[in-house]
Formats: C-alpha cells, sequence, structure tokens
C-alpha cells in the first residue's frame, strides 16, 4: 500500500476504467431493435413531418440560448433526445416506401441502350416518375438522419452546458448522496453513457494492443520499467546525496532546513511526474492513436504532477527520515502520524480527477458527472477531518501519559480551525444535496493548502537565503564585504531589502495563484462565473458584480491589508533603523508609505470587484458637491498633511512653536498633527495651520541649543578673575560643546554695576533649560567659595518732610 501511494498513478487508469459498471457493462443489445417489420404501403407526408421536425430543432436551438437553469436545461435535453428519436423513425418509415420504388424500377430494368428497340412513352414517364420519386425520398431520408445528427449534438451540447452549470450555480440542489438519484449512475446507467464509455474504452484497448506491437513492444516496455523505478525508487536514491551534501555543501543555519524542504519537494515532483510522462509517452507516442487516449495521456501526467506536489509538500514539511531539519515545529509522533494523509489525498485526487476528466472528455450524463464529484469531495472531506482528529487524539494521549506536545501557534490553530469546518460544510452540502458546491468547496481547501504550504516553505527558503547570502560569517558574505568593501551594517541592509523583495514577489505570486490559480483541469474559482445584477439606478445600471470577484476583492483586500501593515512594519523596524536617516525623516517615510499604500489597496480592490469609474460619474459629482459645503476642510487638512509629509517643513521629533503652543511632534496624521507639550499632554493641530501660519522650528536643520546667562556685579570686582569663573563653570558641563567654545562678554557698565554675559552652545534646544538651571547652581558656589558677590539692588526712598521742606534719604 505504500508503494501504492508513492506511486499512484501506475494504476490510475485502470481504477478509472473499472471505477464505474459503466465501462465494464457490454454494449446493449440491439438485436431486438432491428427486427423490421412488415412493409407497408401507409403513406407518410415526409414534407411536412420534416418541416416540423425541423420548426421543433428551431425553437429548442432558440430556447437553449435563453434557458437560465438546470431545470429548464434538463427538459430541453430530452426534447432534444425525442427530437432525434422523431427524426430516427421518419427515416425508418420512409426506408420501405423508397424499398418499394427501387423494388418498380427493378422490374423495370434498366433503360435500353442506344439503338434497341424503343420503349413506349407510358414505360419511359413510369420509369422518370419512380427516379423522382427515388431521389425525393433519398433526400428526405438524408434530411431526417441530418435533423437526427443535429438534435444528439444538441443533446451532447446542453449536457455540456449542464457540466458547465454545475461549476456556476452553487445553490443548484442536485439530490442527497443518500438519494437513489445519486447512485442512478452505478445502478442504472443511460444507454448513451453506456455507448460512450463503451468506445472510450474500445480505444483504450486498441491503444494497449498497439502499443505490443512488434514495432512498439520494446519501447513501450523499457519506458514502463523506466516509469516504475524511477516512481518506485527515484526519490529514495536522490534523497541518500541530498541527505550528505545538504551539511557539507551550505553554511551552519536555518538555509539547511528551508533547502532540504525544498529539494525534498522539487525531488518529489521530478521523480514522479517524470514517472507520469514515461507512464503517458508509452501509450500516447505512436501516430495512429486516438485523440481521446492522447488527452487521456495529458490529462494523467498533470494530475500526477499535482499530486506529486501534495506528496511532495508532505515529505518536506514532515521529514520523518530527518526530524532534526523538520522545517515547522512539529513533534515526531504527530508527524508520523499525519505521514500517511498527503500520500492518500494525493491518491484520491489523482484517481477521481482522472475520472472527471474522462467523463468531461466522453461527454457523459450530469448524473455520472455528479457522481463523481460528488464521491471526490466525500472521500477528500473525511482525508480533511480524520487528520485533525488523529492528531487531537494523539496530543490527549501525549497530555494523558504526562509528555508535552508541540506548542501550537495562533496561525496552526487557525489552519486546522479553518480546515476541520470547511470539511464539515462539505459533508452538509452533500447529505443536504448541493453536490456543485461541495465540489467547490473542496477544490478551494485543496488549492488554498497547497498554495500556502508551497508560500510557506518558499517564504522559509527565501529568508534564510538571503540572510545568509550576506552574513559576514559565510563565504559569500565575506566575498561581498571585501570586494565591494562593504560593513556589517550594510550587509545586513542588503540582506533585509532582499528578504522582503523575495517576500513580496512570493506574496503577489500566492495572490495571483488563489485568485485565478487551477489545479489539475480545474479551476475553482470559475465556479463564480454566474453573473448576478446586485446594482441599479442611473449610472450604474450597466454595472454587475459577479460573485467571483466578491470573492477575489475580499481575498485580495485581506491578504493586501496584512501585506500593508507587514511592509509598514518592516520599514519601521527592519530596513529604516539601519539607515543613515533620523528619527523624524524615518516616520515621515512610513507615514507616507501606509497613505499611498492604502489609496492603492482600495483602488485596486475596486478594480478587483468589477467596479469601472467611468460608471461612477454620478458619485464623483456628488463627491465635489459635498466638498464645495461640508468636506472642504478635511480636504484642505488632507492636502496639507501630503504637503508636509513630502517638503517637510516639520517632521517627527521637531520641537516647534505655532499659536502660542510649543511642543514636540509625536505624529503626522492624514488630518491632523500631535504636539506633546512638557507637561505631557498633547495637542491636535490641523495640518493646514502648519501650511497657512507661521511656525518656529527649533530643531530644524540640526539647530543648536544657546545657554546664555547675565549676571550684574559690583564695580569693586576683578572682571578677569570673574571671567574664568565663569568659564571653568561653563566648560566643566558636559552638555556644554566644545566647538563653538564657550565665551564671556562684557555687556554693560553703569551705576548699577558690571553686567557679564556668559554663552556656551549645547547640542539640542530641548536641554537648554536643565543646562541653565545646573550652571546657575554651580557658578554660585563659585562665586561663594572666591568670595565674590552680585551687585544690590539699589533701593531710592522718599519721606515727606515738616513745613520747612523734604528731606531726602537714600539707602
Amino acid at each position: 500500500m505504500q508503494k501504492l501511494f508513492r506511486a499512484p498513478f501506475y494504476v490510475a487508469l485502470l481504477l478509472a476504467l473499472m471505477f464505474s459498471p459503466l465501462l465494464a457493462s457490454a454494449a446493449p443489445d440491439d438485436s431486438s431493435d432491428q427486427d423490421q417489420t412488415a412493409e407497408t404501403t401507409k403513406p407518410v407526408d415526409a414534407p411536412a413531418a420534416l418541416g416540423s421536425l425541423q420548426k421543433r430543432l428551431d425553437t429548442i436551438k432558440q430556447q437553449v440560448s435563453t434557458a437560465k437553469n438546470d431545470k429548464s436545461l434538463s427538459g430541453l435535453s430530452d426534447d432534444a433526445l425525442k427530437l432525434g428519436s422523431d427524426a430516427d423513425a421518419l427515416g425508418t418509415a420512409l426506408q420501405p416506401l423508397r424499398a418499394q420504388v427501387q423494388a418498380k424500377l427493378d422490374v423495370l430494368g434498366p433503360a435500353p441502350a442506344t439503338g434497341a428497340l424503343p420503349e413506349t412513352p407510358q414505360v419511359i414517364k413510369q420509369r422518370k416518375d419512380l427516379n423522382a420519386s427515388k431521389t425525393a425520398l433519398d433526400n428526405q431520408i438524408q434530411q431526417a438522419g441530418a435533423i437526427k445528427t443535429s438534435a444528439n449534438n444538441l443533446a451532447a451540447q446542453i449536457g455540456g452546458l449542464r457540466r458547465d452549470a454545475l461549476k456556476t450555480q452553487l445553490a443548484l440542489n442536485t439530490g442527497s448522496i443518500f438519494g437513489s438519484n445519486f447512485w442512478s449512475a452505478l445502478t442504472s446507467p443511460t444507454d448513451d453513457d453506456v455507448e460512450r464509455f463503451g468506445e472510450y474504452r474500445q480505444q483504450m484497448k486498441d491503444a494497449w494492443h498497439l502499443t505490443w506491437q512488434p514495432e512498439w513492444r520494446v519501447g513501450s516496455g523499457l519506458l514502463l520499467l523506466a516509469a516504475i523505478l524511477i516512481g518506485v525508487f527515484g526519490s529514495r536514491v536522490l534523497d541518500i546525496p541530498l541527505a550528505w551534501l545538504t551539511p557539507r555543501w551550505l553554511p551552519e543555519g536555518r538555509l539547511r532546513r528551508s533547502f532540504f524542504a525544498f529539494a525534498t519537494a522539487a525531488i518529489t515532483i521530478m521523480t514522479l511526474g517524470g514517472a507520469a510522462k514515461l507512464f503517458s509517452l508509452a501509450f500516447t507516442r505512436m501516430p495512429d492513436v486516438s485523440e481521446w487516449v492522447a488527452e487521456t495521456g495529458e490529462l494523467i501526467v498533470r494530475l500526477s504532477i499535482f499530486s506529486a506536489l501534495i506528496v511532495g509538500l508532505g515529505r518536506s514539511l514532515l521529514s520523518i527520515a530527518h526530524p532534526s531539519w523538520r522545517l515547522p515545529g512539529i513533534a515526531d509522533p504527530v508527524a508520523k502520524t499525519l505521514d500517511s494523509f498527503p500520500k492518500m489525498l494525493s491518491a484520491f485526487i489523482l484517481i477521481f480527477g482522472l475520472i472527471e476528466g474522462i467523463n468531461n472528455l466522453v461527454g457523459t450524463s450530469i448524473s455520472v458527472t455528479l457522481f463523481g464529484n460528488g464521491l471526490s469531495a466525500l472521500l477528500v472531506a473525511i482525508s480533511a477531518a480524520f487528520a485533525p482528529m488523529r492528531v487531537n487524539r494523539l496530543r490527549r494521549k501525549l497530555l494523558a501519559k504526562g509528555e508535552q506536545p508541540e506548542a501550537r501557534s495562533t496561525l496552526a490553530g487557525l489552519l486546522h480551525l479553518a480546515t476541520s469546518v470547511m470539511a464539515f460544510a462539505i459533508f452538509v452540502a452533500l447529505v443536504v444535496g448541493y453536490v456543485p458546491l461541495a465540489r467547490f468547496l473542496t477544490y478551494e481547501l485543496l488549492w488554498i493548502g497547497t498554495v500556502v504550504a508551497c508560500l510557506y516553505t518558499l517564504m522559509h527558503l527565501a529568508i534564510d537565503l538571503s540572510e545568509s547570502l550576506f552574513s559576514p560569517s559565510t563565504a559569500s558574505g565575506r566575498l561581498l564585504k571585501h570586494s565591494l568593501s562593504l560593513n556589517d551594517r550594510h550587509l545586513s541592509l542588503a540582506a533585509t531589502l532582499l528578504s522582503a523583495v523575495a517576500k513580496t514577489v512570493l506574496l503577489l505570486t500566492a495572490v495571483t495563484l488563489l485568485l485565478g490559480g487551477n489545479f489539475g483541469t480545474t479551476t475553482p474559482l470559475e465556479i463564480f462565473s454566474k453573473v448576478v445584477d446586485v446594482w441599479g439606478g442611473k449610472g450604474l445600471e450597466h454595472l454587475n458584480i459577479i460573485p467571483a470577484h466578491m470573492v477575489n476583492a475580499l481575498i485580495f483586500l485581506i491578504v493586501g491589508w496584512y501585506v500593508l501593515r507587514s511592509a509598514r512594519r518592516w520599514l519601521d523596524n527592519d530596513f529604516l533603523p539601519k539607515t543613515n536617516m533620523d528619527r523624524g525623516m524615518r516616520a515621515s517615510l512610513v507615514t507616507l508609505f501606509s497613505n499611498v499604500g492604502l489609496v492603492l489597496l482600495i483602488l485596486v480592490t475596486l478594480s478587483v470587484l468589477g467596479i469601472e469609474w467611468n460608471r461612477l460619474a454620478w458619485i464623483v459629482s456628488a463627491l465635489s458637491v459635498g466638498i464645495g459645503f461640508g468636506l472642504q476642510e478635511i480636504v484642505k487638512n488632507f492636502i496639507s498633511g501630503l504637503i508636509l509629509l513630502t517638503e517637510r517643513p516639520v517632521k517627527v521629533g521637531d520641537l516647534v512653536s505655532i499659536g502660542g503652543v510649543e511642543g514636540d511632534i509625536r505624529r503626522i496624521n492624514v488630518r491632523a498633527t500631535e504636539l506633546q507639550l512638557s507637561d505631557r499632554s498633547t495637542v491636535i493641530v490641523p495640518n493646514s495651520q502648519f501650511i497657512s501660519q507661521n511656525v518656529r522650528n527649533a530643531t530644524m536643520g540640526n539647530a543648536q541649543g544657546v545657554a546664555t546667562i547675565a549676571l550684574t556685579f559690583p564695580l569693586d570686582i576683578d572682571p578677569e578673575e570673574v571671567r574664568n569663573m565663569l568659564l571653568e563653570a561653563y566648560e566643566a558641563h558636559d552638555s556644554i560643546m566644545e566647538t563653538p567654545a564657550p565665551s564671556v562678554s562684557f555687556s554693560q557698565l553703569g551705576p548699577d554695576g558690571i553686567v557679564l554675559s556668559v554663552t556656551g552652545y549645547v547640542n539640542s534646544p530641548r536641554v537648554v533649560s536643565r543646562t541653565k538651571s545646573d550652571l546657575l547652581y554651580e557658578i554660585l558656589k563659585k562665586l561663594r567659595e572666591a568670595g565674590v558677590s552680585l551687585s544690590r539692588t539699589q533701593t531710592m526712598v522718599l519721606a515727606n518732610m515738616p513745613e520747612r521742606g523734604v528731606g531726602n534719604t537714600v539707602e
């Protein structure tokens, strides 16, 4: 069984041929249909009957072009089949008449040769009338046959439309899987299905016999032998040199794990996919092979590659043989429990995908198509539900034994929950009877899971490869460092930038695959192709919202928002701090990037949704009126915010004064700017005020602070001594810059004393107040130690004297 899971395509074709008794049933016995009734001379109005049949055919064609649901198409299919039967009956009824005419002509014999005795005029006229009747009957029989062929072809086209409708009409109730209608494909197959599968089986037999003809026998045997050997032993053989070369060629670190996981998946895809291609070539390389056989071979190859991808991802992520190199944090017991599920799932996908492809190829009935879709959805849902159940049971057993299983992350828990919910939804849809919905959910589950697993593996490989390539401890990093004269900071910056570019490309690729990807022969998202008009009104009368576009837009919005937030965090925390930009410049760039990215995200989401801007002229007009009356201030602040972020007259971290308020800029938003005052309170200032008012930016251009202290001394001091003490106090302070050097200026000489002004520069205006306070403490201390006092304040007192006059007393 293990070998069967590892190379499921070896028996896929045989399993597909044995899947339904439709293929094994013998052709119906038509002997009873070949019993001829006695010749009758009952007259048949062939022209009128043919006219009626042609009119019915035209009516059915017109109704098919306007049919909207499966019930209408089903009735039209029955009408087309009935029309073909009536046309066949008419042709059968005309055959005896033609035989009678031919018998009369045989009695008359051929016309006499030239020179023989001439016939009577009555005989000549009779032969002419009989030939005309024969020609008319031949034309009528041919026309009846053409109508029969057209009716059968129309029935086949209606069947194709119904199969396509199964992919778009998710709300189509086709019957529960427990109902008899679902199993009618096995219990009571239609004659048309038996005939089509019989023809397909005959072509398979012919291809089998042609493959083993003497001129092709040796090549076919070698191709099949190579396919078996490569499929069974190819990945095992290549795993040995991979495990030996990985620790010897790659540097120590996480790159070994991610590369080993990627290489394991690639080896599995190449070996199993190559084996499937050799298997297909063994039966399709002959020039006389039929079209159905060739298309079946291509189908096997495509499905085998996708199945091999699932098997390869399972082998790479679980890494049973090398648990120390396992990429995700999964415990060994859990990994061993999950080991068989990717192989079993790939076998289901291959077998039932092949059956569905064959059904589409030969054009089977709707019942057979529904049976294949429902059964494949059921088995895939069982696998998807059974795997989490076994893992949870194992985790409970480990906890009961006192062993601690691996810590499950939030993302892993969400994936586990989403898988379980999706499997339950598939079960419910199948039980209720919505097989198309179950098929859609099954394919979405498989496709999304595959894309996410590939993204996880490639994302780790890209990050680890970038870090290893530019790491100073690796040979490549040292080579780049010495050859380009780079330092470690530049190497770290390059690694961060390269990993970000790689992650962005991978995320965009994953989103593209999720929005419009497909696997095997089916596009899951094409099921939402039914167009539903949900908007109306003037200007939107031609706007149609397609459900598939709604899903695509929702997926794009969620993923785009996550990418935008991740890119903003990466810029703010990883990339920009490694540059030489100041904090304000970094904050402005992050804000500008967020605003522009949000606008682009909204525009692209609307585009994915299918909204054309030329249909929204009335909305733009309404917005213009609203802007003119009530939104002009918001728009003005928004534009001003963009100007602040681009021209940067002020930036985050600047100390500004505006409107009598002074504080540090903490954040520049779309509408307003936040200022933090010295008391830690916040003032919200509209962005337009920074454009229209005078703003003092104390820190613009790396402005320095100036700490100036003016002191008044008595006239009897030694100015030189005091000057030296002031300079010593300034020079001793840590905040005072050496260049430009502190200086003392003789500011004023007057009757009140000598005014000396000492000036020193600090690296920021924010520390001026604290520095001046420290300097005053130090200066007063030095003055007291030196016995130098500051000038006293002189006060004049005026007193009223007796009548003799006024006396003045001065202190």
